[in-house]
């Protein structure tokens, strides 16, 4: 069996000597660690024949410190002395500026598997941004912890946004070296890239992948403390666009969802008699201590995902989304989209309009999701192409 290693670990045991002799920066996170736990940032940066120069950190910056949605701002990074510049500020993109002092950039982030996910738009627009000032791109590959299965449907031009850049299903199963090779190729973005392939994965998840092996999970962002929490994050997330917490603020994110004028008993019950593939669902109570309803008590349930492989996360997002409309009709809103903005936000989550237009008419969630299948099945022939494991 092979063990497990990152492009991180497969750039130190070999391939290191093909950053040298370029002025680099460094596209990275808290979540750019080898097997020994050693950030990407110290290993380039104590290495004396390679050059970094600058820093370019995604959403919650790039020592993982910033809350989510908070802006991130330049600064200099207090153990190496390097500078800093956000890509989760005023610019979520590279510019020609930020870039004119380097030959290649170094991209290693983990991803968590989802289209909504900020660090694949960061990705994205790090792919753009090589292109158009004929940087090289190295990515340092991770795998994909939510495995390869696909879901969702695929993003409408009018409803791009930094929370879906390019049409990608929600779940995409691919990992970032994948899916910069299918952008570059497919867009057109004419990046030079170069994949330094993870090793030791063949499309498990993570929790497959950890029963077999020594791995660790790194929080790839603060409401996603642990895989179980992954798991949830493709059905919870939906809750982002209504007034219902999904459990912000609380020790179990995502796997919590409620709210102030929510009966537990009522809620939980009727989810459980849902039967939907996979899942569990049991009465809680909670007092997130930021984000929606801070400080209040919330009824709600706790998602317990029973068998993993089963589980359809739009099917179970939308059921409880209907199933929440059903029971509390008055209390249970759509956001609003924001003054600068005719989109809602559970609009640009979804992609498309038309799911929250169906919910509000009453149609069946099966019937909703029958309208992707195709799109979807075109999707994944087209993903052979690009896959690397």
């Amino acid at each position: 069996m092979i063990k497990y290693k990152s492009g991180l670990d497969n750039l130190i045991a070999g391939k290191r000597d093909q950053l040298k002799d370029q002025r680099l920066g460094l596209v990275t996170n808290h979540t750019g660690l080898s097997s020994n736990l050693e950030s990407t940032i110290d290993i380039l940066s104590k290495e004396p024949e390679i050059n970094l120069v600058k820093l370019f950190g995604p959403e919650h910056g790039v020592r993982g410190n910033a809350a989510a949605g908070d802006k991130v701002e330049d600064q200099i990074d207090a153990k190496t002395g390097l500078k800093m510049i956000s890509l989760y500020g005023d610019n979520k993109k590279a510019s020609a500026e930020m870039l004119r002092d380097l030959d290649a950039l170094v991209f290693d982030i983990q991803d968590l598997g989802l289209r909504f996910y900020t660090y694949l738009s960061t990705l994205l627009y790090t792919i753009e941004s090589c292109g158009e000032n004929d940087l090289k791109l190295y990515i340092l590959d991770r795998l994909n912890p939510l495995g390869r299965k696909l879901e969702g449907n695929i993003v409408q031009p009018k409803f791009r946004s930094f929370i879906g850049l390019y049409p990608l299903p929600h779940r995409h199963g691919m990992t970032f070296g994948e899916l910069a090779q299918w952008a570059n190729q497919e867009f057109n973005l004419n990046a030079e890239l170069e994949v330094i392939k993870c090793s030791g994965w063949q499309g498990e998840t993570f929790a497959e992948l950890e029963s077999k092996d020594d791995l660790f999970w790194i929080p790839p962002s603060p409401a996603v403390p642990h895989f179980k929490t992954a798991q949830v994050y493709p059905i919870s997330c939906m809750l982002e666009g209504t007034n219902i917490s999904e459990g912000r603020g609380t020790a179990n994110p995502f796997e919590y969802f409620g709210a102030p004028w929510i009966e537990p008993e009522l809620l939980s019950r009727e989810l459980e008699n849902k039967k939907l593939p996979g899942l569990r669902f049991r009465p809680v109570y909670f007092i997130p201590a930021a984000s929606k309803h801070q400080g209040q008590e919330c009824g709600g349930v706790q998602i317990l995902v029973s068998e993993e492989e089963k589980v359809d996360s739009y099917l179970s997002a939308l059921t409880i989304i209907k199933t929440l409309f059903k029971l509390y009709p008055e209390e249970t809103e759509w956001l609003q989209p924001p003054k600068d903005s005719q989109k809602y936000f559970f609009d640009l989550l979804m992609g498309t309009d038309q799911v929250r237009k169906k919910i509000d008419q009453d149609y069946a969630v099966r019937d909703i999701l029958a309208d992707w299948k195709l799109e979807l099945d075109q999707f994944k022939e087209k993903r052979k192409e690009y896959l690397l494991y």
